[in-house]
């Protein structure tokens, strides 16, 4: 019994140091004096073998941000393929007769999030509303099926989602914001508007001049000083379909055109104005107003027979999750999120929202495949929920599945922008031996840092993750920190 004890403990001595032996470059970066009171988590996996090269704290639960959208993308094509597109129809009730439509027509949304998106255009600095070709082919459409003038209205039919476009969760800070939009059953131009600005010397207030697209039926109060700063700190606050917008911060001195970003507050009704507004132009008038399903309380044509005029397209999944993960797109990847819950179907009496249901499917599906979903916690698509509960186990475990088991593999590797060289992390990692070798999504916001993905070294490949809460200083600081730990491990 003793010299079967002896050797238990000898064997164990020998086996402890191993187990809980931490690299280096991890111990290093955590004496840290801005780490103290924070909590990290990271995780490497060997693709080919599975074995784990390193953990630190893999198991805690952390805010991921941005990481989240690695859950949701890899979801959507696991669940909707790389060729699924989403479709958006105008259709009619009533007749038509000597060119007039006696009835209404309709916008049929399905969620699509690239509609008329800046997104879908080679150049998407210099991306105009003129641009976006579903309005033309719309059109054109109308004006085939020998519609000159529309005596009913016009209505947007967003009720593929329901009517929470934003998640109970998310912050009001975030909130009126163009990274902050909600996701409908209709979306237009990525829900985001340009609000100009002209000031003029330090201490005043700056001029609203203007905004693109025109938000005349916008209340803008201007709370703004202007002051002898370089770069502006201005934000604009406001809810889902609320009129009131409120604009806080400072923008530099002397300035004749000065631009910020807020969200549309009801895309669907947006939509249908702008279209009626378009096709008066053309020469295709519609005789009573332009609305939505929401704002009418009920469909009008509930019970009616519908007749398809046209259906557009939107872009393949394949290029919408590379916008969502290259741009880190928000709406994108809320829309998705919604999408991917229409494959759940609620039991008998259960209430459950579009956010919600998207929760089921996602976490339905990892379950399934033999992923641990306890570390999941999450509330939308995006990450922008500061609730939304992650474990870097749960997160590489993922990018392994992907890797090594999914027939999407190489779609999903695509999807993340190369470190140094495109999207949210061309300066990641940028002058390094990693440049162009990690494709990486990354996640941040206020007192959260975070990366995850694939790096390829010595003709092997890892899944990484890495997330940081509640550190105590700038984020650049720890975006540099990651950076050269990053570097140290690889």
């Amino acid at each position: 019994m003793y010299r079967k004890l002896f050797l238990w403990l000898v064997c164990t001595a020998f086996l402890l140091p191993v187990v809980a032996q931490v690299p280096q470059p991890i111990r290093q970066f955590l004496k840290a004096d801005d780490l103290q009171g924070a909590s990290f988590a990271l995780m490497a996996r060997d693709i080919r073998t599975g074995e784990v090269i390193y953990s630190c704290d893999e198991l805690r639960q952390l805010t991921p941000a941005s990481v989240l959208k690695i859950v949701t993308t890899a979801t959507a094509l696991e669940l909707l393929g790389e060729d699924y597109r989403f479709p958006t129809t105008l259709e009619y009730t009533g007749e038509i007769t000597d060119g007039v439509l006696r009835g209404d027509l309709y916008i049929k949304g399905s969620g699509d999030p690239s509609l008329g998106s800046a997104h879908g255009v080679a150049d998407r600095n210099s991306f105009t509303l003129e641009q976006a070709t579903f309005i033309p082919q719309w059109i054109d459409a109308l004006r085939k099926a020998g519609i000159t003038r529309i005596e009913g209205r016009l209505i947007a039919d967003e009720t593929v989602f329901d009517t929470e476009a934003i998640s109970p969760k998310w912050l009001q800070e975030d909130l009126g914001s163009y990274y902050g939009a909600g996701s409908y059953g209709l979306n237009i131009f990525d829900n985001l508007y340009h609000l100009h600005l002209a000031s003029g010397a330090p201490g005043g207030t700056p001029r609203i001049t203007g905004s693109e697209p025109d938000m005349a039926g916008l209340r803008f109060h201007n709370y703004l000083q202007t002051a002898a700063v370089p770069t502006d700190s201005a934000f604009i606050i406001g809810g889902p379909y609320a009129a009131d917008r409120y604009l806080y911060g400072v923008i530099p001195a002397h300035q004749s055109r000065r631009t910020i970003k807020g969200d549309i507050p009801n895309p669907p009704l947006f939509l249908a104005q702008y279209l009626k507004k378009r096709l008066q132009q053309a020469g295709i008038s519609v005789e009573k107003e332009a609305t939505s399903i929401r704002s009418l309380g009920q469909d009008p044509g509930a019970g009616k027979q519908k007749h398809t005029v046209i259906t557009t397209y939107s872009p393949t999944l394949r290029e919408l999750i590379r916008v969502t993960n290259e741009r880190s797109h928000n709406l994108y990847a809320d829309a998705l999120f919604k999408t991917i819950g229409q494959t759940y179907h609620p039991i008998d009496g259960e209430v459950i929202s579009s956010f919600g249901r998207g929760v089921k499917a996602v976490s339905t599906f990892w379950k399934e495949k033999g992923l641990d979903i306890s570390a999941l916690q999450i509330y939308d698509g995006s990450g922008l929920a500061a609730t939304d509960k992650v474990s870097a186990r749960l997160i590489t475990d993922l990018l392994v599945y992907m890797a090594s088991q999914s027939p999407n593999a190489e779609v999903f590797r695509q999807s993340l922008p190369l470190a140094g060289r495109e999207g949210t992390v061309r300066n990641f990692l940028k002058g390094t031996v990693l440049e162009g070798k990690a494709y990486l999504k990354s996640g941040g916001m206020s007192r959260v840092k975070s990366y995850a993905g694939y790096i390829r070294k010595d003709g092997r490949e890892y899944a990484v993750t890495l997330i940081i809460n509640n550190y105590n200083c700038e984020g650049r600081e720890m975006t540099q920190a990651l950076e050269r730990l990053m570097v140290a491990l690889f």
